[in-house]
């Protein structure tokens, strides 16, 4: 006599549940969000393969000053102020960006030099501006799923939310009730010979379990930008209950020496340059503001020690007046705590930089698999509903 099947428990069938009806509901989001975060891994590679302007042909001199390359760019981008100033690595262009607004939108501008001869390359449309650009689409789509942000964002967030709610629930429901041989195959193997059902249900079963801690990591990362709140809980954590100051934190200009004459013949920004590239022997890029909207706002410039990545960085500080050095804590990787680390890692490990183009590569794998466990996970639905339909009109019918 065969033994009955034992029901699942209340908990697990509210899982269950959960797991099904939150996946319906997000499905959706979580496909947009996951299949453009897979083209954006790729989004520097693929810029710089399609834009050749982006490279220069390394020379055996050093670099023009800041002030140079931006007296250029201003011939190309007249009665529009410079919001950044960017070096790249030794065959890299050196740009300013200008923003501004048209039309009632944002814009952004990037004017493309020479950094050895302060030449000017490229003036790159404005982004924004109306014409069409497919990597500000894709960010648009990934973050905001092409709604207004304010309107956008927030759904992303709460999807993301779920998201990692499903798979929590997905381990729950994917975890064998034993571990015989049997059961274990399911679990961690797919059958790629069998039927579209059976397939369908491994690839979502099994890649979902595989891909899951990844997941959760892109989940994670990616909630730090959604939310205020989940941004401090995680500094709190992986500080050990450290509060998180919210914004950009930067030491002062001090006041008292506004009256100050400058009589040197660099510009203060040219001489913070200068002492910068003294001080730093790694510099792989740089990036400087070029104008300073608070009277006691500093000189502030970033150096990048990894070509790809952008979390290895240091931030100099400069009295804008004096050019005396200021210290501002965090502000060097290699001295900031493990939750400031943690933190100015964020971006590379959501992209996957962090491990370099094999990490980028792992990241789109996992994104892609992201993208599908809402199609997978559907069409298992389907599957059961159907077969629950035919029984239904079976016994009806009989």
């Amino acid at each position: 006599m065969s033994k009955k099947r034992k029901n699942p428990s209340k908990l697990r069938q509210l899982n269950n549940w959960l797991h099904l009806w939150l996946g319906l509901i997000s499905g959706i989001v979580v496909f947009i969000v996951s299949i453009t975060g897979c083209f954006y891994a790729f989004q520097q590679e693929i810029k710089d393969s399609l834009e050749p302007w982006r490279f220069v042909e390394v020379q055996n001199k050093p670099y023009v000053a800041p002030s140079q390359l931006l007296d250029t760019a201003a011939v190309y981008m007249p009665n529009a102020k410079p919001t950044g100033l960017t070096y790249a690595n030794v065959d890299g262009a050196a740009a300013v960006g200008f923003g501004g607004m048209e039309n009632g939108k944002r814009t952004f501008s990037v004017v493309f030099m020479n950094p050895y001869t302060g030449e000017f390359l490229k003036k790159q449309q404005p982004i924004g501006s109306g014409q069409f650009d497919f990597f500000r689409f894709i960010i648009d789509g990934h973050r905001a799923l092409w709604l207004p942000y304010e309107v956008g964002r927030p759904i992303v967030g709460v999807s993301t939310l779920v998201f990692l709610l499903l798979l929590i629930t997905g381990l729950v429901m994917w975890w064998p009730k034993n571990w015989k041989k049997s059961n274990r195959d399911k679990s961690f193997k797919i059958k790629w010979k069998a039927k579209f059902k059976r397939l369908n249900y491994d690839l979502h079963n099994v890649l979902g379990f595989y891909a899951l801690l990844f997941a959760l990591i892109l989940g994670i990362t990616g909630l730090v930008w959604s939310f205020q709140w989940f941004d401090k809980a995680v500094y709190f954590i992986a500080s050990g209950g450290d509060i998180k100051e919210m914004g950009h934190h930067h030491p002062h200009s001090n006041l008292e020496n506004k009256t100050l004459a400058w009589n040197d013949s660099l510009s203060p920004l040219d001489k913070a340059w200068y002492k910068t590239l003294e001080i730093d022997e790694q510099v792989k890029g740089m990036y400087m503001t070029p104008i300073l909207e608070d009277e006691d706002d500093p000189i502030e410039i970033t150096v990048y020690h990894q070509e790809g990545s952008w979390y290895d960085h240091n931030e100099y500080f400069y009295d804008r007046y004096t050019l005396e050095p200021l210290e501002q804590e965090g502000s060097k990787f290699s001295e900031a705590s493990f939750a400031d680390q943690l933190f100015m890692m964020n971006y590379d490990i959501h992209i996957g930089s962090v491990f370099g183009l094999a990490g980028k590569v792992f990241a789109f794998l996992i994104s892609f698999i992201c993208a599908s466990l809402p199609v997978t996970g559907f069409l298992v639905w389907w599957h059961k509903k159907k077969k629950t339909s035919k029984k239904n009109s079976i016994y009806k019918g009989s």
